[in-house]
């Protein structure tokens, strides 16, 4: 038998028989019943620019939270990153299995059979969902304990008062992103170029607002940023200077530097009290 002919014979072979038998028999239509939502699959456009809002790179752990037929946690894996699929429907895993093993993803592509709310998947990096409003309002406190930088993407569906970092749509269908901000309400004991200072800090979800007492430093807090485990913001010396905080978050620590006009950056540094 010609080589190319017995090649045939072969992936005919594994495509009949070596598939699970869930993965040959059975096929998903859209609108079927799950656990608490119906499938209707993310248009692979979508998919691709939920990824690229993402910024996922090989470095990341991606999971998708109700993975259906599997095209999702396929497309991050055919960008070198390794992801997990979460998915109710023991058909739906069967199948995206036998999805990833055709399309050469197998080793990094992976899928369980489990309840988004009773499955660990705190060591993600980005986690994509495509479920309802009120399902991501039952996860909001979870996804929220995440590791600060942490991206969340979701296909349609908000996530309540919790404003996106970013909003994108492509061929009518919307996807949504937000970063885990870290956590940094309370008092703040904090030494910059003036002197010490406390720093007293609001925080509702990424914006967050502050005051400042001591070292001369006019009362205000300007231009406050929060981009998951960095900060920025804006305080005024009693000679007038603009002085530029940045930081990252750690816990009940922060630390970065001081961009003064003309002059060089300085070290601060701030630790949570009580």
């Amino acid at each position: 038998m010609p080589q190319r002919a017995l090649a045939l014979v072969l992936a005919l072979y594994v495509s009949l028989f070596l598939l699970p038998p869930a993965a040959a028999d059975f096929e998903p239509k859209v609108g079927q019943p799950g656990k608490d939502v119906i499938w209707v699959p993310t248009p692979e456009s979508l998919v691709e620019r939920m990824l690229d809002m993402a910024k996922v790179t090989p470095k990341d752990f991606l999971v998708d939270l109700g993975s259906g037929d599997g095209r999702t946690v396929i497309a991050a894996a055919k960008r070198g990153v390794k992801a997990l699929g979460i998915e109710y429907n023991p058909d739906m895993v069967e199948l995206s299995r036998a999805n990833a093993e055709r399309a050469g993803v197998g080793g990094r592509a992976s899928f369980v059979h489990g309840d988004v709310f009773q499955t660990d998947f705190s060591k993600a990096t980005v986690v994509t969902m495509y479920l309802l409003s009120s399902l991501n309002l039952k996860l909001r406190p979870t996804l929220l304990n995440m590791k600060p930088g942490t991206r969340l993407v979701s296909h349609a569906f908000n996530m309540g008062d919790w404003s996106p970092d970013e909003t994108s749509t492509i061929n009518g269908y919307t996807a949504y992103l937000w970063i885990v901000p870290a956590r940094v309400q309370g008092l703040w004991q904090a030494t910059g170029p003036s002197g010490a200072f406390e720093l007293t800090l609001d925080q509702t979800y990424q914006k967050i607002t502050g005051k400042v007492t001591g070292a001369g430093l006019t009362p205000n807090v300007g231009d406050p940023i929060l981009h998951g485990n960095t900060i920025q913001f804006t305080l005024v010396d009693s000679s007038g200077r603009f002085l530029r905080f940045r930081g990252s978050v750690n816990g009940k620590s922060m630390e970065g530097t001081v961009q003064a006009p003309g002059g060089n950056d300085i070290r601060w540094s701030a630790r949570r009290v009580g």
